[in-house]
Parts: C-alpha cells; sequence; structure tokens
C-alpha cells in the first residue's frame, strides 16, 4: 500500500499515520505514547533537538528524557514501525527544524530503512550529527551510506560503535569522506577495520582537508600507522586518538593534539615507527613528539637522523625508556649536527653507555678555540638511567660540553648509578665559568653525596649567579637534608637578580647574528687604514679581477697626512656583515677607545697592529722592545675593558699583525726577536685572551700579501658569529629596516625617537600598538629593549632617555665624538679647570663641527641638536652637571683640562679656599690591566660628585679642583 501512495507524499503521510493507529489499537494499548508522539508530529507540536532509536526491545514505547530529547523503543515483534516512523520525520516541517541529532541503538538495517534515512537527510539539513550504537549493516547498506554522505553537504559528525563494519565498511566510509567536504568527526569504536581499511582511511585523509577529529579503537594496534602517517605527511590539522585491545584491556596507540602540536606514540612496532618517522621529516604541524616506552631500535634512529636534519618545526622530542643503544644514539647525534631548530631532547632511561654520551654531547661541545658548537639551538638536555653507564669517556664528554658550551640552559642527568662523588665534585667546579646553563637536574644520582660535593655546589653558586635550579632529589644529599643551604642559596640568588629589560621579548624567536666586528687597534703610523684598504679591495676582488695583481696606490698628500679619528668600514660576506672599526692611533684619542669597546655578548674581535719601523717615510726599525710595548699596550687594554663587562661570555679573540713586512730583512735577529717577544706575550696573556697562534706579516699596501689575513677575518667573523648569545630575530630584521628607512629619508645618519617609534608601528607588528586599549607602556619597554638590543651588537648608537639613535656610527665616530675630544674651550671661553656653562658649551659645539667644506659638518645639526649632544656627553660620562637640580648648572667637563692634554702635571697654588687632594691608582693584577686613558676623566667627574654632596649636607662653601697625576704600573 506504501508504494501506491509515493505519487503525492501527503496522501502517503496520511496513510502513515492512519495505518498506525490502526496498528496501535490492535496491539492492546502498547502505542498510546507512540500514538501521541506521532500526533505530535503532525500537528507539528514537538520542538526536538536529539532522537533516539532503540530496537530490538522487550517492550515498544517512547519517552521525552527532556523538553529537547526523546527516546523511542521498537519491539522485535514491531520493527515494521521503524520504517514509518522514519518516513513521518522525512518532511521538513517547521517543528523539526530544530532536530540536530540522530542516535540509533541496536538496529539490523535494511536497504530500505537506508534509504528512508538517506531521504530523511536529504529533506532536513539542520541534523548535524549521527551516531550508530550497535547496529549491524550489509554491504548493500554500507553501500547506500557512503552514498549518502557523498551527497549530504550538513553532516558533521559520524560515529559507529560496535557495528562491526570491518574493512568493506571503512573503505566505503574513506570513498563517501573523501568527497565529502562538510564531515568535521569520524568516530569508529570497538571495530576491526583491518590494515587495509586504515590503508584506505589513509587515502581519505590525503585527500580530505576537513576533518579536524578521527577517533579509532580497534582490536589491532597496527591501524594507526598508516592513518598518523597521512596525517603527519600532508600537514593535516587533524585531531587523531587511536586505541587497540579488547574492552578490559585496552590501551592508547596514538596521539595528536593539533591545537598544542603535541605528538604522543604510546605503542607501535619499529616498520610502523619508521614510517612515521619518514612522514614527520617534512612535517610543519608537530612541535612536541614524544615516544616515552615505545622499544625502539637503530634502524628507526637511522630514519630518525633525517627527521633532524630536516624538520624545521619539531621543538621537543621525549625519547625516554625506549632501549635505544649506543648506535641509535650515534644516529641522533648525527642528526643534531644539522639540526637548528629543536629545543628539548629528553633520552632518559635507555641503554647506551658512554661512548653514546660522548657523541650525544659531541655536537654541543668545542675542542678547540677556532672551532664552532655544531648546534647552538638545543637548550635542554636529559639523558641516565640505571642502565646508562656513562663510564670514563662519557665523564669527559660532559666536562668537556659543560667548559665550552654557550647555550645550553638544561641539563638533567637522571638516576646514574656509575658516576662517583669526585665525578660530581668536578662537575659543579666546571660549571664555575659557564655562563649560560640555568638549570641542572641531578635526580636519582647516587654519586651526589658528601661534604666534599656539598661544598664544590656551594663555591659554584657563590662564583655563578646565572644558575637558577638544581634539582637533587631523590640523591643522597637530599635524603640526608644537607640540600636545604643549597636551595636556600639559589633563592638569594634569585632576589639579587633583577629582570633584564631583554626579557619582555623572551616570547620572541633567537637567531644566529649576522653583523661582525672587526677592531684595529695600533699606535699612529701602524698602517691601519693602508691596511683596511686593501683588505677592502679583497672583498670585492670577484668584482675586480685584476685588483690582487696592483698594490693599493697611495697619494703622496695622503702619504703626509694621517688618518684623524675613528673610521668604520663594512664589507659583505655572503649574508654575513663585517665592520672593521678602526680606533685612532693618535694618544689624544685614547680616552674615547673605552666607549667604542664593544658590550657584552656582542660578535667582535681585534686585530692588534703594530709596524716593524718606527716611521713609514725612512727605514730606521723598532727595536723588539717598542714592538713589545705596543702590543702589550693594547692587550693590556682590552683586558681591561673585558674585565668590565657584564658578562664574558667568552674570552677576546686577539691576533697580531706586523706590517711593512716587505722592507725587513727576514733573515735580521730583530725579526726573529720579535717573534720571540710576540710568544712570550702570548704566554702571558694565555687565558685572558683567546691568542691566534699565527703572527700575521704583510704589506698593507698589497692585496695580495695581505689575502690571507683577509681570509681570517672571514672565518673568524662566521666562528664568533656563532659562538656568540643569539639575538631576537626582531633585531635582524630591524636593520634592514632602518637601512631602508635611511634610504628613503635622504641617508639621515640619526633619527628621533618619535620617528623610530614611528617606524615600528608601521613596519614592525610585534612592536605595534595594535588598538587603544593596549599596554602602551609595554610596548614602548619592548621597543627600547631592542634599541638596546641593537646597541650591543654595534648596529646603532642608542642610550635610554635620550631621545635618539644614532644610525651611522661612523658619522658619529668622526665628525662628532672626535670633535668632542679636541675642543679648545679655553680659547673659545672663560673655563677654568674644566667648568663651563651649557650656552657656552652649545656655542663652541655648533662652532667646531662646523666644517669648511659645504655639505660635511652642517651633516651633524641637521640630525642633532647641540643640547642633544651635551646629554650624550653626559650619557657617556664626559661631562657632569655641577648642580643637577639647577638647569643652568656649569658642566664640568674634565677631558678638556689644560694639564691633562700632553702638558706636564701640576698643582696650581694659592689661594685659600683650595684645597687640593692626591692618589695614586693602579690595578692589582697591573701586568696584565691598567686604568685606562678614558677612565681617568670620569673618575674626576664622579669624585667631584661625590665630594659635593658631602660639603652640600655640611653647607660648606668651597671650591674643589681635582688634579689626578695618572700613573701606569
Amino acid at each position: 500500500m506504501i508504494h501506491q501512495a509515493n505519487c503525492d507524499k501527503q496522501v502517503l503521510l496520511s496513510f502513515v499515520v492512519a495505518e498506525v493507529f490502526t496498528l496501535a489499537m490492535a496491539s492492546n494499548q502498547r502505542f498510546r505514547d507512540l500514538q501521541c508522539v506521532l500526533r505530535a508530529f503532525e500537528t507539528e507540536s514537538l520542538s526536538l533537538h536529539s532522537i533516539s532509536f532503540y530496537l530490538s526491545q522487550p517492550v515498544s514505547g517512547c519517552y521525552q528524557e527532556t523538553e529537547n530529547s526523546m527516546n523511542i523503543n521498537i519491539s522485535t515483534d514491531d520493527l515494521e514501525y521503524f520504517s514509518l516512523i522514519l518516513i513521518m520525520l522525512g518532511p521538513a516541517k517547521s517543528t523539526l527544524l530544530s532536530l540536530r541529532n540522530l542516535e540509533f541503538h541496536c538496529v539490523e538495517w535494511e536497504l530500505q530503512q537506508v534509504q528512508n534515512l538517506g531521504e530523511l537527510l536529504d529533506s532536513n539539513l539542520n541534523i548535524k550529527q549521527l551516531v550508530f550504537r550497535r547496529n549491524r549493516f550489509g554491504e548493500d547498506c554500507l553501500s547506500e551510506f557512503s552514498d549518502i554522505l557523498k551527497r549530504n553537504g550538513a553532516i558533521k559528525e559520524v560515529m559507529f560503535s560496535e557495528s562491526h563494519i570491518g574493512t568493506v565498511g571503512a573503505t566505503l566510509l574513506a570513498f563517501a569522506i573523501m568527497v565529502n567536504d562538510s564531515l568535521e568527526e569520524l568516530q569508529i569504536w570497538e571495530d576491526s577495520i583491518g590494515s587495509k581499511g586504515a590503508e584506505e582511511l589513509s587515502k581519505m585523509i590525503e585527500a580530505n582537508s576537513m576533518l579536524k577529529l578521527l577517533t579509532i579503537f580497534d582490536s589491532s594496534s597496527i591501524t594507526a600507522t598508516p592513518l598518523i602517517s597521512a596525517v603527519l605527511a600532508r600537514n593535516r590539522a587533524m585531531e587523531v586518538h587511536v586505541w587497540s585491545g579488547e574492552s578490559d584491556k585496552s590501551s592508547k596507540v596514538v596521539e595528536f593534539v593539533p591545537q598544542n602540536s603535541t605528538l604522543r606514540i604510546y605503542k607501535i612496532d619499529v616498520s610502523g615507527a619508521c614510517r612515521v618517522a619518514c612522514a614527520l621529516g617534512m612535517n610543519s604541524t608537530v612541535t612536541s613528539f614524544d615516544m616515552t616506552g615505545v622499544r625502539l631500535k637503530s634502524r628507526w634512529a637511522k630514519e630518525f637522523r633525517w627527521v633532524l636534519e630536516q624538520n624545521q618545526t619539531l621543538k621537543e622530542v621525549t625519547l625516554s625508556k625506549t632501549c635505544l643503544k649506543n648506535k641509535g644514539i650515534v644516529y641522533i647525534a648525527a642528526g643534531l649536527f644539522k639540526n637548528r631548530h629543536l629545543e628539548r631532547l629528553h633520552l632518559d632511561g635507555n641503554w647506551f653507555s658512554g661512548v653514546g654520551v660522548e657523541h650525544l654531547l659531541c655536537p654541543l661541545s668545542r675542542f678547540s678555540a677556532l672551532q664552532c658548537q655544531a648546534n647552538i639551538t638545543l637548550r635542554s638536555v636529559t639523558f641516565g638511567g640505571s642502565r646508562t653507564k656513562m663510564g670514563r669517556s662519557g665523564f669527559a664528554a660532559i666536562l668537556q660540553m659543560l667548559t665550552t658550551n654557550e647555550t645550553l640552559t638544561r641539563l638533567a642527568i637522571a638516576d646514574d648509578q656509575s658516576m662517583r662523588p669526585d665525578d660530581f665534585f668536578r662537575i659543579f667546579k666546571s660549571l664555575e665559568k659557564n655562563a649560560s646553563l640555568r638549570c641542572l637536574s641531578l635526580q636519582g644520582c647516587k654519586g651526589v653525596r658528601g661534604e666534599r660535593v656539598l661544598q664544590a655546589i656551594m663555591e659554584t653558586l657563590q662564583i655563578n649567579p646565572w644558575i637558577e635550579d638544581i634539582d637533587l632529589a631523590r640523591t643522597p644529599l637530599h635524603n640526608t637534608g644537607k640540600a636545604d643551604a643549597i636551595y636556600q642559596r639559589l633563592g638569594q640568588n634569585g632576589k639579587t637578580e633583577t629582570e633584564p629589560e631583554n626579557d619582555l621579548l623572551k616570547d620572541m624567536p633567537l637567531t644566529e647574528p649576522k653583523s661582525c666586528r672587526v677592531f684595529f687597534c695600533g699606535q699612529e703610523y701602524a698602517g691601519k687604514a693602508t691596511l683596511c684598504n686593501s683588505i677592502s679591495q679583497n672583498f670585492s676582488s670577484s668584482k675586480l679581477p685584476y685588483i690582487e695583481q696592483v698594490k693599493t696606490l697611495v697619494n703622496p698628500v695622503e702619504q703626509a697626512v694621517r688618518t684623524v679619528g675613528m673610521k668604520i668600514k663594512t664589507f659583505k660576506d655572503e649574508d654575513t656583515k663585517i665592520s672593521i672599526w678602526n680606533l685612532a692611533g693618535q694618544h689624544e684619542f685614547y680616552s674615547l677607545h673605552d666607549l667604542m669597546f664593544p658590550g657584552h655578548g656582542s660578535a667582535s674581535f681585534f686585530l692588534i697592529i703594530s709596524s716593524l719601523f718606527r716611521k713609514p717615510s725612512n727605514r730606521e726599525p723598532k727595536t723588539p722592545m717598542e714592538i713589545e710595548e705596543d702590543l702589550q699596550y693594547w692587550l693590556r687594554f682590552i683586558v681591561s675593558n673585558s674585565k668590565r663587562a657584564v658578562q664574558q661570555c667568552m674570552l677576546p679573540n686577539v691576533a697580531v699583525v706586523l706590517t711593512h713586512y716587505d722592507k725587513v730583512d727576514q733573515t735580521s735577529q730583530n725579526l726573529q726577536a720579535t717573534v720571540h717577544s710576540i710568544q712570550k706575550l702570548r704566554d702571558k696573556f694565555n687565558g685572558y685572551v683567546d691568542f691566534y697562534p699565527t703572527v700575521f706579516t704583510v704589506d698593507a699596501r698589497s692585496s695580495p700579501s695581505v689575502s690571507k689575513l683577509t681570509h681570517h677575518i672571514r672565518k673568524t667573523s662566521k666562528t664568533i658569529l656563532q659562538r656568540v648569545p643569539r639575538v631576537y630575530q626582531l633585531c635582524n630584521d630591524l636593520i634592514q629596516i632602518l637601512s631602508d628607512w635611511r634610504s628613503e629619508n635622504y641617508n639621515k645618519p640619526a633619527m628621533k625617537w618619535k620617528e623610530f617609534a614611528e617606524l615600528c608601528q608601521v613596519k614592525v607588528p610585534p612592536l605595534r600598538i595594535r588598538s587603544r586599549h593596549d599596554n602602551k607602556e609595554k610596548i614602548e619597554m619592548r621597543r627600547r629593549a631592542v634599541a638596546t638590543c641593537l646597541h650591543h651588537i654595534g648596529e646603532v648608537i642608542y642610550f635610554d632617555k635620550l631621545g635618539f639613535l644614532i644610525l651611522d656610527c661612523e658619522w658619529f665616530c668622526g665628525e662628532v665624538l672626535s670633535q668632542l675630544i679636541k675642543l679648545e674651550v679655553r680659547r673659545q671661553s672663560s673655563a677654568e679647570n674644566g667648568f663651563i656653562s651649557r650656552k657656552d658649551l652649545e656655542k663652541i659645539l655648533r662652532g667646531s663641527l662646523h666644517s669648511q667644506i659645504p655639505g660635511v659638518g652642517s651633516k651633524v645639526f641637521e640630525n642633532l641638536e647641540a643640547n642633544d649632544l651635551i646629554k650624550m656627553m653626559m650619557k657617556l660620562e664626559l661631562c657632569y652637571e655641577q648642580d643637577p637640580s639647577d638647569p643652568n648648572s656649569l658642566l664640568l667637563i674634565p677631558s678638556i683640562l689644560e694639564e691633562g692634554r700632553g702638558r706636564p702635571q701640576k698643582w696650581q697654588l694659592g689661594g685659600v679656599d683650595c684645597l687640593y687632594a692626591g692618589r695614586h691608582l693602579q690595578c692589582d693584577d697591573s701586568s696584565h690591566m691598567f686604568l685606562t686613558p678614558g677612565f681617568f676623566p670620569r673618575l674626576q667627574a664622579r669624585v667631584f660628585l661625590t665630594f659635593r654632596k658631602l660639603l652640600h649636607h655640611e653647607n660648606i662653601l668651597a671650591r674643589i679642583v681635582f688634579q689626578m697625576i695618572m700613573s701606569y704600573s
């Protein structure tokens, strides 16, 4: 009768309702509730979100669980009503437009019923979820359901639980979802889809990018491999959960959560692990990879080496308790040599020995002063365990790494049973000079015991303030309560430390710096400028192929006029920027050399240049003693400023260059004596500087003669850049942004802070204020932190609160600072004893910095005000205010005292209101360090301010003059 009514849906519906009523009356009123529901469907009096069908029930009936959900029970004797109800729900009535979920329990589907379900889903596109629990499908039913999914664009979730769809069902579902672009979740529970079904689903994953959740509970764990491999290979942002086993002994196999980019594998065979590794190589969605407890072999490690070399997003790898032996660790270590992205590696609980430890730590260590650390991105390493035998080779590798590594912040050695207390004593002693490690974990290590180890830890914490945490849980030292003093000391170190401003950028990525500075140090007439020109030609030799055959031509006029002031010349070597800072050799500029010394962590090294002759215009050679004095001055200067640095992350790199070698007799005794004296200096300063073993002897005018020196500069620059602390990627980006800004603004050498803030707002998203509700002070502090970082690496000159940045360091050093140091104040004003009014100083600055050559000196005051220069002088401690509370206070400029500029020191006696004090100062280690010329003007100013405060409290009006007789011992 139903087929006869197909021509008219309304007639069919009326017939269905009448048929149901007839059946209900003939069944002892068992369908009274169902009759009410059908009437409600017909009269549109229900608003349901969810309907659940329970078939093969003892009693038929229905009841409403909540206002929006209903359960319909159908007994075995009344199964024909299931199709009638599906047909009844088919037309899109207004009351059924709210229907979202359909659940089917214990349904043994027939083809006609699946077709009725398809008609229902086609007519009501608001249904989003289908759940099948303990259903049974024939192959024809599964095929029909597959066709439904192919054409349906509304369903978001499909779940099969204990429905035995098998390989056939999984295959048909895969074909359907491959073309479906709306389904977001697929779950198959308590089934066995087999390896073929899993392979078909993996093909679906390769084609479908809309699926967001895939959950499989299968009888075999083998299904996980193709599924997760496809997700990784195609970089799908799909959450995956795979379980295996019987219901009472189930276990998770794989879990991938794209929200936190974490892949966790609990159970997999070696072949499957190798397949996953192959898929992970070019993956960009996983940042954390965890295989704890999975038994692995060297065959997998060989594949994973390629992952470490190729993958660019993996940040953390956990391979704890994976039974890896030495061969597997060797493969992983080989991958670390080329890896530039991994930050955390966990290898505790494995079975390797000291050989494995030695290979593991090799890419994190250096074995000579010139060698680069292969891996500079790994920040945390964990290894150890009861079955990890360190041995002497492993222990030696740990010491070498701690002594030479400059990037690792966390080291964990867990549950070690092989190292003795003396070994841990030496480990802590090696940490005294380690400036990078922040956390050391020695949980469960049996050798951490005894007073000697405790004393070594306390002494290390006294010397090294950078260590923030030492974890000694489950060690004998902790179990006996002796670790409390260590934790107390760590707390004290934490209180004394202040968070550096750059930590405001801790969420920003770090990268290797791209610019390196080479400082040319030497007395006047050493040939520094000529040497720099020849090196410049070597750097551009690819563009000028014949230049190496030609000596540098020096104009006779240039021979008579020495280079005045500091000069900076910049070269480009591939993607590396190398700048040569030629420190002025004239004595009047020595007080500025301290200001030019590189900041802590800056990529830089030094060339000390000395001529073999007293003057280039004659052939009077220097004695070995004179050359030794020249070199020793600059070595002491470098050591003195290095000790002054906040953090000395590595020893200053120094090489010696002897010029005018073409004029000397190579067999002369003087030359041999000079070489011997340099060797003595190398021995003397061992441990203070990183002394390059080769002494370069050159003709500074000849490009071929300086080719080896040029190669040394190139190679050392790359080495230094890899050894120094990394900088924020944002700084490297800003270097180019500032260069572009200069090009667009007529090559301006300086910019106001307001201009820098505007540039950040437009060009630098991380430093941009995004709304008026943003924390503007925090953004401003970030900008200042970036500017400070650029100052440390030598790209700009910037001091907080000055209101401007110097972008052209050569211009500032050559046209500003070198002129400031030569100010003739007494001739142009009534200044006495270093004091001058602010207005007079501004007038002198304008006159002194104005060049007679049009367009040269005028650039200074086009970019900086005279008041800006005075602020800079005060920040550089070149001058001080006599009374900071008085806006018209006189300025003290110690460097312009007449007695301190090449004239004999003398006391100016006379006057009852004058007090004189003298002090002889020298360094404790005067053989390696000295008080540099730049130290004394600043000391004079600081002593003046100190006495002024004391006298101010005593209400004593006095005129104080400080004259310091400088002595170098």
